[in-house]
């Protein structure tokens, strides 16, 4: 059973009347997948998308020789594969897996499409989601096509640490970040070595502390790791 309260949180339905959140609650489901399950093939037809109760799932998809591309972590809070709802066949444009044990509510697509016809206000939410989602994904090709392998890991650990800690646990396997950060598991392995060679930050396990955090900034920065979409032009790739 799903509860109005339980999507409250979530950014896309935080703008909703309470009777349209009564309607989504009522037609929505709560579903559970183990580690490594799959929720979804890329090509399957799209007929729910998803809020993220508890745990981790990654969006990818697949090479045909079997190589993995991860395109998105997703957590708590968050909602995801909304867009593909839209598609004309509403297709899933990737596959989605679970990271860990993860609880999720499954939205019934056609109903909240239907109900969109009715709610200028619920589309304009909807599309300021979907307008982050895209810019993110601007940079993540930035990130890709104008930065080195350290830049892009320099930026991945200093966007995961707290504002007010130094010392974080990464909640997300190293052979998932190489994968999100378009490197080999060695290649990740190595410029971890060299950065904390060099007092820059200190791993042991999924123990991440930051020694240097003004030296993380500026390796994340030198080739502009932190931008965001519309930022100004990015300076030469770091070493």
């Amino acid at each position: 059973m799903v509860r109005e309260e339980d999507l409250k949180e979530a950014y896309l339905f935080a703008a909703m009347s309470p009777n349209q959140l009564r309607r989504v609650a009522a037609r929505a489901a709560r579903i559970h997948v183990d580690a490594g399950g799959l929720l979804f093939s890329v090509g399957e037809p799209a007929d729910r998308f998803f809020l993220v109760v508890k745990g981790q799932v990654k969006l990818y998809r697949q090479s045909g020789i079997g190589k993995e591309k991860v395109i998105e972590i997703v957590g708590p809070g968050s909602t995801f594969a909304e867009s593909f709802v839209f598609l004309t066949p509403p297709r899933y444009g990737m596959s989605c897996a679970a990271l860990l044990p993860t609880e999720l509510i499954a939205i019934d697509a056609p109903d909240f499409t239907a109900m969109l016809r009715g709610s200028v206000d619920t589309c304009m939410t909807l599309l300021g989601g979907l307008s982050q989602r895209l810019r993110g994904l601007i940079a993540e090709i930035d990130r890709l096509s104008l930065q080195t392998a350290t830049c892009r890991i320099a930026g991945f650990l200093l966007e995961r640490a707290p504002a007010g800690s130094d010392e974080y646990l990464l909640d997300v396997q190293k052979n998932v970040v190489a994968a999100h950060l378009s490197v080999e598991p060695a290649t990740l392995s190595r410029i971890l070595r060299r950065l904390s060679d060099r007092g820059v930050v200190s791993v042991h396990g999924s123990l991440i502390q930051v020694l240097d955090r003004p030296a993380l900034r500026r390796e994340a920065e030198a080739s502009g790791a932190l931008l965001v979409a519309n930022d100004p032009p990015v300076a030469p790739p770091c070493a």
